[in-house]
């Protein structure tokens, strides 16, 4: 594994495999995040519903803070700290105390303004824009089954796709475009990681040598002076009050938090993965409730609607909630609410939501019902 980053002898080079790793664990927390909202969201929906619906607008903002917290403090992102990384400014010349590994830590190398804010341009902006793009391409049909896109495209042609004006052209440019864009984009990087791997450049991402960072591990000097910043000094005990101590707590706590999160998050994490798998198909929890010994799991609880959405209690069995005739080709929501086919499609595309609980609801996660 660490083969071919210890050919040179930089002890402090990390290996290709850490910097997929801490890139993997940084890819986890906005689906960990949105999980989290999502449940709390169909118990409290008045309160947690818009964060659910603007989920990328408040993950990326969150992560403003903590990454910044963490660039200012560690000298490094968030994953990239948990990860025993740093970022450094990359020097002109590589020196012999620059390589060693108990160098120390040269005051030219730590991050300024500059680095830091370049660094959360890309930590931060890059990801958003392409998650819109992923969102706004899936808004057009892209990515949809084969059967849903056969049923729907002869409507898509005398709509969305078949405006003349500049905005449906640039729609259809856009759908036509994306796909080859991103794979243009995926290759890039891995012939970067490919080319980092091999030591043909110090940069595994190629925006790094226009930020001017590079990273490396953390070194004996750096995790001494994490553990001064940490000890606390000795001091003169002196008689505060109330006031003063309750402004020390406000003070300490917002940094106190952000540090936490280290453990935190991860932690929810692996909460999150842990559910996933036990209600997996091949978990115990499955195999628990189809063995004639084991426990049977009760079905899950039917979500509240939304205090302006449709009323589902006056409708009669069977009946579509929209357009109030009998359902034909039935399709579930995400939310296990059934409408027809065509007026689930429409709503959704119009919307972006189910109208019974406004929980968020996407074209790709329509199912049809197969009776």
């Amino acid at each position: 594994m660490e083969f071919f980053n210890d050919v040179g002898g930089d002890l402090l080079k990390p290996s290709l495999f850490e910097l997929v790793a801490q890139e993997q664990l940084r890819d986890l927390l906005q689906p960990a995040l949105k999980y989290v909202l999502s449940v709390f969201a169909q118990r409290y929906p008045r309160y947690i519903l818009r964060l659910v619906n603007r989920h990328e607008e408040f993950y990326a903002l969150l992560m403003f803070f903590v990454e910044r917290h963490y660039l200012r403090t560690h000298g490094a992102s968030f994953a990239e700290n948990f990860y025993g990384l740093k970022r450094r400014r990359k020097p002109l010349f590589e020196t012999e105390r620059a390589n060693a590994a108990v160098g120390g830590v040269p005051p030219e190398e730590k991050l300024r303004d500059r680095e830091i804010w370049r660094s959360l341009l890309f930590l931060i902006g890059l990801p958003y824009l392409r998650a819109k793009a992923q969102d706004y391409f899936e808004e057009l049909g892209g990515g949809l089954d084969p059967e849903i896109a056969e049923a729907d495209e002869l409507r898509r042609q005398r709509s969305t796709l078949g405006d003349e004006t500049l905005r449906g052209k640039f729609r259809r440019a856009f759908k036509r475009l994306y796909p080859w864009l991103n794979t243009t984009f995926e290759v890039w990087l891995l012939a970067c990681n490919i080319a980092y791997l091999f030591d043909k450049t110090p940069y595994y991402r190629p925006w790094l040598s226009w930020i001017g960072v590079d990273l490396r591990r953390l070194g004996i000097e750096d995790l001494r002076a994490a553990g001064q910043v940490l000890t606390p000094k000795p001091r003169i005990e002196k008689s505060r009050g109330i006031l003063a101590t309750l402004r020390h707590l406000l003070l300490s706590s917002p940094r106190l938090l952000l540090d936490s999160l280290k453990v935190l998050l991860p932690t929810a994490i692996f909460f999150v993965k842990f559910l996933e798998w036990w209600y997996s198909p091949s978990s115990p929890a499955r195999a628990l409730s189809t063995s004639p010994l084991g426990p049977a799991i009760p079905p899950p609880r039917l979500l509240p609607p939304h205090p302006q959405g449709i009323r589902i209690q006056e409708l009669k069995y069977g009946e579509c909630g929209l357009c109030n005739n009998a359902i034909s080709n039935a399709t579930a929501l995400p939310s296990g609410y059934v409408f027809c086919y065509r007026c689930a499609h429409e709503y959704v595309e119009k919307n972006g939501k189910c109208p019974v609980t406004f929980l968020p609801a996407r074209i790709w996660q329509l199912r049809k019902i197969l009776v």
